[in-house]
Formats: structure tokens, sequence, C-alpha cells
């Protein structure tokens, strides 16, 4: 682990403010309706620059996940009330194959690369999103629930459509907002359809450098940060 088990504090640094590859930082995200942290993914910088952030999520990392305030798993709970009873955070890990995340400046979405064991390309995850939040640890968004699936066979389809009306049935995104994440998805749909970037880069044979070690989640995992920018 990196300085003693700790997520190296690598700041920003240049005019650009842009990290170096192998840097750990962390990728967070804001409950729904609220100001707190309620997801916290340590990761390494793979590239960093005025075009694009890609990061590696490795397997088995330490990372902060929502929870139901008696314990339960959010995706165990019925629609009709998994927005609406209590909820706490636990620490848990990334099990299962790594993912790699990537995200344009200014751009309402991030696009996340899965595999199956053996490197077999499984398929691009389109993650509907508040765009990044830069600081000097991370990143920070608000997960918008829409997202699209796209195949490798560039095929498509939308995810969690359910997960998207409850949302707005409970009060945690009004019509507008709604809107917005609609355009949001129809914009990446005509990406997906035009076969752009990220698809077209060929991140999908992308592979870890071996030397990176596992980041640690740091204790002030939630911690707020004195001046956010976009």
């Amino acid at each position: 682990m990196a300085d003693g088990g700790a997520v190296r504090r690598v700041e920003t640094g240049g005019a650009a403010g842009f990290w170096e590859p192998g840097s750990e930082i962390l990728w967070r995200y804001r409950e729904n309706g609220g100001a707190r942290f309620h997801i916290a993914r340590p990761v390494t910088v793979v590239r960093d620059d005025a075009e694009l952030l890609a990061v590696w999520l490795a397997p088995g990392t330490e990372c902060m996940r929502p929870v139901l305030a008696d314990g339960t798993p959010v995706h165990l709970e019925p629609l009709e009330s998994r927005y609406t009873k209590p909820r706490t955070v636990q620490r848990d890990r990334w099990f299962g194959t790594g993912v790699l995340k990537l995200a344009r400046p200014g751009e309402p979405w991030s696009v996340w690369l899965f595999w199956e064991p053996g490197w077999r390309f499984k398929n691009w995850y389109v993650n509907l999103e508040e765009p990044l939040a830069r600081w000097e640890g991370g990143v920070d968004s608000v997960d918008h629930f829409l997202d699209i699936s796209v195949h490798p066979d560039r095929t498509w389809h939308w995810r969690d459509e359910d997960e998207f009306a409850q949302a707005m049935r409970d009060g945690l995104m009004d019509d507008q907002q709604a809107e917005k994440v609609r355009a949001a998805g129809r914009a990446a749909v005509e990406v997906i359809r035009a076969w752009g970037p990220p698809f077209s880069e060929g991140w999908q044979h992308w592979r870890p450098d071996p030397s990176w070690a596992v980041p640690s989640l740091p204790e002030d995992w939630d911690r707020t940060p004195a001046h956010v920018s976009s």
C-alpha cells in the first residue's frame, strides 16, 4: 500500500491541475437529495488531461457503500420503499473483476468498462451523473439513476428505468432535473450510435500496470473539500 496504507495524497499540480498516472484518488458520490457522501471508491489514475480522466478500480478495493439502516443491501429492498427507508453506510470490498472508469470534463456521464475473468471484455456501462467536480483528493458527483449498457457488438439498451421513475415519485428528482437527465441520455446514445470516443478508442484492450498497489480507503473518506472546481 502507498504511504503505509493510506491513499496517496497527490495534489493536482501546475496550472493545468492534472494527476500523474499512478496517483491514487477518491471517486465519490453524494447521496441523492442530501449533502452527505454515501459512495467512496479509491482508484488509481490511468490518464488525466484536458480531454479525459481515466481511473482503475482494482478488485478487492475497500469502498464505502450505502445500506439500509438495518444493514440490508439497498438492491434487496423492494423498489417502492428503496429510497424512503433510512440509510447508513458501511465498508465493503469491490469483488470480482476491476472496472476502468472514463470521464470527459463537463460531461454528464462517465463510461465504465467491465471484463469477465481472464480479461474477456463484457460491456461498457454509461453512468448518467452530474459532471465530475474535482478537488485535491479526487472527484465528486451525484448519480442520476438512469444508465445505458453497451455491448461489444455495439448494441445498447437502457438500464434502471424503473429506479429512475421511482426516484421521481419519491421526490429525489423533479421534472426539470429528470428532463436534463433524459437529454443527457439521448446525447450519450448519439455518441454510441456514431461510435465516438471513448467507445472507438480501444480501451477494452487496456490493462493495469502490474506494479500498482490496491489503494486503501482513508479514514476521512467523507471529508468535504474546502474548494471544489469543475
